[in-house]
């Protein structure tokens, strides 16, 4: 039997505010207390820190399959130890089809891969290509045997990943018979190619012209069509990444009319608008991401939303490549995409600076309150797709995964201080008030200041219940 006693801490979580001692018994929470004394157990004072429970980052791209020979460049090593020391301690990642290949195959390869090198726990989105009837065929299976109860699907990307709307309709009926639910990437994919096209043919192949085919006007129809689909087909919706107050007005009509259409958006979207493409040379193209950074109003739309629960989750969007060539290779790197900005690999790192960026930005400057901040970064997450009880609170028998952070110490973002392999920053040169002190991990600790404590492979497979059902 191991034990750990966490002394004083103030526990926040989505619903509670305290002060106690945390007896973690292996590793599991076993007690929660005033003043427990228990002789011989190793102890942790966290008097004037906070303890949240451990978050959960439901999307991030841990060495990822972009097409050819690109892959982000964080390994499941790396992606799962930089997301610890930013006190996440469970990601759900992807498990990509390939045309022609089945979604249980897809896993199963995905599975290989992480197993031997996951720091923290993990589990897995299925993204269908092709709803073919042998893919559909396995659904159910995927669900109820393998625990993956999400299906991403794309609107964008034709070609390549995008799917139509009938192939949309037929994944949702499926899943949603069995408690799955499909998450969706909800651009007018089509459009947008057709302006890319013409950005290149009038000679704009700079990384600051990414922005302009992909309006917020073609991300709000994606979302209002979409939810129209899964109305009809009578099953909860997710969307992914939402960045345009068009699309998080088509969310609210949704949720007013009883429609149960839920969404996440991203730390680089609350806190970056699309002035970032103004900078000169080839830097945009740090912050190439699908869907761009948008204007001052959609953020404000984005902190409404977040208020108001119209958005429910905070995840990063974790798809890491490289600034620079010369680390790991042209194929992990924005210098792909050097003389044609559609060329550039889409995606930014993030997964490391999610808490510190939600408290500094969110709690310290009154946009939402503590519990608030616990919700969206934990606790939401954990219930939207079926970690709950287990994960996203802080209660007997839950897994002890367990931040202690401090909300007073000061510092500054940069790349040189985080864990990823990635070699930039989107926030570099922020001061920020707010760091993670330690991490737990089913009551082991992992994360201790700078010190790495925990070790690749540690990370356990969590099998998922439904998704989307339980919101309350």
């Amino acid at each position: 039997m191991t034990q750990t006693l966490i002394k004083n801490g103030r526990i926040v979580t989505a619903t509670d505010d305290y002060t106690a001692d945390i007896l973690v018994r292996d590793g599991r929470i076993h007690t929660i207390g005033k003043d427990l004394d228990i002789p011989s157990v190793p102890q942790h004072d966290a008097s004037g820190k906070l303890i949240f429970p451990g978050g959960v980052d439901v999307h991030v791209h841990m060495e990822t399959p972009m097409g050819g020979d690109v892959y982000t460049c964080d390994t499941f090593e790396t992606g799962t130890r930089s997301a610890a020391f930013g006190g996440t301690t469970t990601i759900i990642d992807f498990a990509q089809q390939n045309y022609g290949e089945t979604p249980k195959k897809a896993l199963d390869r995905r599975l290989a891969a992480a197993e031997p090198q996951c720091c923290i726990d993990y589990g897995f989105h299925s993204i269908l290509v092709e709803a073919t009837p042998e893919a559909l065929s396995e659904i159910p299976d995927l669900i109820n045997q393998d625990g993956v109860s999400s299906f991403k699907m794309y609107m964008a990307y034709p070609g390549v990943l995008m799917v139509d709307d009938a192939a949309i309709f037929k994944t949702m009926r499926k899943a949603g018979i069995h408690g799955g639910m499909v998450n969706l990437h909800a651009e007018n994919g089509t459009v947008i190619q057709v302006l890319i096209e013409e950005a290149l043919e009038q000679g704009n192949p700079s990384p600051k012209h990414h922005a302009l085919p992909r309006p917020s006007i073609l991300e709000g129809e994606a979302t209002h069509r979409v939810i129209r689909l899964a109305e009809l087909a009578e099953v909860p919706v997710y969307m992914v990444h939402l960045s345009a107050k068009e699309a998080l007005d088509a969310v609210v009509e949704a949720r007013d009319r009883g429609i149960p259409a839920f969404a996440e958006t991203c730390p680089h979207y609350l806190f970056l608008t699309k002035e970032e493409y103004d900078r000169p040379d080839f830097d945009p193209a740090k912050f190439v991401m699908t869907p761009p950074l948008r204007n001052h109003e959609c953020q404000h739309a984005l902190w409404r939303g977040l208020r108001f629960d119209d958005l429910q989750i905070v995840a990063t969007d974790h798809c890491p490549f490289c600034f620079n060539e010369n680390l790991y290779g042209i194929n992990k790197s924005k210098q792909l995409g050097k003389d044609d900005f559609s060329k550039i690999p889409n995606g930014a790192p993030g997964v490391e600076l999610r808490l510190t960026l939600l408290y500094d930005g969110g709690v310290k400057a009154g946009k939402i309150n503590l519990n608030r901040f616990v919700q969206v970064v934990s606790t939401a997450p954990a219930k939207m797709f079926g970690l709950f009880p287990r994960k996203g609170t802080i209660a007997v028998g839950s897994d002890a995964d367990l931040v202690i952070f401090d909300p007073d110490t000061r510092h500054t973002i940069s790349a040189e201080a985080h864990h990823s392999n990635v070699d930039y920053s989107l926030f570099e040169g922020r001061e920020v008030t707010g760091k993670v002190e330690k991490v737990f991990l089913r009551g082991q600790l992992i994360v201790e200041g700078d010190r790495w404590l925990g070790s690749a492979g540690m990370g356990q497979y969590q099998k998922r219940s439904a998704s989307g059902r339980i919101m309350s």
